[in-house]
């Protein structure tokens, strides 16, 4: 069971980029300074430093390896780092300047960045100035439940050395924590709906089963139903059947022998092309034995897809509708974020609803089971 929209992941930043998420740059400000050029200038080096990392264009088609993105973490951490010393440096010469609210808020987003990127070395300085803001009488309940959220999310992280398991943990106690003071607000309960995608299934139904019959707010009930109905989906035929975009008749019922991959994709979707080479090769090491692919595309352009699909070489084949989120398979399977991958057995069975992790060891194991 997974959920795409994780509160934690694995470089989490490069992901989080990959998805087109951006964290808005320092704004120019218009408002006069009180220090002069000198502040004026510094103000400029702040805004130049503080743009948020964007990976290499090159890894939307080829998947980077982890030392390229150990690499990229520690040089963009470097940088925001500095950039970080920037704003509380402005704080400290200028403090009577217009521009200077702007500055904090800027060291604590840089100062949050450097810690995702790998930083540690600057986690004291992010807690002291989260602390600061949180004693502010004037903060909003917005602000103060994104920087509440934003602590819980580092502090589940900072446990990853430790295993999954402890970093959920973690995640899972603050999400309680989160909605004992804040029932009525939706970050709370999206990061337990985290914690119920990686969990156990009794344990994820039952968060699911919680937050669907609870005082949550409407849309994390909505996503709890979605949780239920696909793990009730575990161990029942998928039904699917259609004609690909090349004319190939695809009918999961006469799939039985095979292990299949249910790949829920798009062109436009960056981890979902970043995936293909995983993917493909897989396919090519795997399908001698077995195992088959189908594609169920979130695409609008045909003729985009087929061109990536003929460059890329992913020879299985493609269900295409053109209706993006409207896809019928993704409505009919309440798919809510990609890539999704689901693993059916050789009985036709669905087994697995987050097959993106670990993919060529969980088909094997698929592929080895008795008919």
């Amino acid at each position: 069971m997974c959920v795409g929209a994780m509160a934690i992941v694995l470089s989490c930043v490069v992901t989080h980029m990959a998805a087109g998420q951006e964290t808005k740059p320092a704004a120019a400000s218009t408002a006069v300074s009180s220090g002069g050029d000198a502040a004026d200038k510094l103000w400029q080096s702040l805004v130049d430093n503080s743009q948020p990392p964007t990976p290499p264009a090159e890894w939307q088609s080829n998947r980077p390896s982890e030392a390229e993105i150990d690499k990229f973490k520690a040089q963009e951490a470097d940088r925001v780092t500095k950039a970080a010393a920037g704003a509380k440096e402005f704080q400290t010469k200028f403090p009577s300047d217009s521009r200077v609210e702007q500055a904090r808020d800027k060291e604590y987003e840089l100062l949050q960045m450097a810690v995702a990127l790998g930083n540690t070395n600057v986690v004291a300085r992010l807690e002291t100035v989260e602390q600061l803001k949180l004693k502010d009488p004037k903060l909003s309940e917005d602000e103060r439940v994104r920087l509440r959220a934003g602590a819980v999310d580092r502090k589940a992280m900072s446990r990853l050395p430790e295993g999954r398991a402890a970093a959920f943990a973690e995640l899972e106690q603050g999400a309680r924590a989160l909605i004992k003071d804040f029932p009525k607000r939706q970050e709370g309960y999206e990061m337990l709906l985290a914690v119920a995608g990686e969990a156990e299934p009794d344990k994820a139904r039952e968060i699911a089963k919680t937050i669907s019959q609870g005082a949550a707010p409407e849309e994390a009930k909505a996503r709890a139903k979605d949780i239920l109905e696909k793990m009730e989906r575990v161990g029942k035929p998928v039904p699917i059947k259609f004609a690909a975009v090349d004319g190939r008749q695809v009918d999961f019922a006469k799939l039985k022998g095979k292990v299949v991959l249910v790949d829920f994709w798009a062109t436009w979707c960056g981890p979902c092309v970043a995936e293909v080479p995983n993917v493909r090769s897989t396919y090519e090491k795997l399908h001698p034995k077995g195992f088959e692919i189908v594609g169920i595309s979130f695409d609008k352009d045909k003729d985009k897809l087929v061109k990536f699909v003929a460059d890329q070489k992913m020879t299985w084949p493609q269900y295409y509708d053109g209706k993006q989120w409207d896809n019928a398979y993704g409505k009919q399977f309440g798919i809510q974020s990609i890539p999704t991958m689901w693993l059916v057995d050789k009985k036709g069975n669905l087994r697995d609803l987050c097959a993106r992790e670990n993919l060529a060891e969980k088909v094997e194991k698929l592929l080895a089971e008795a008919q």
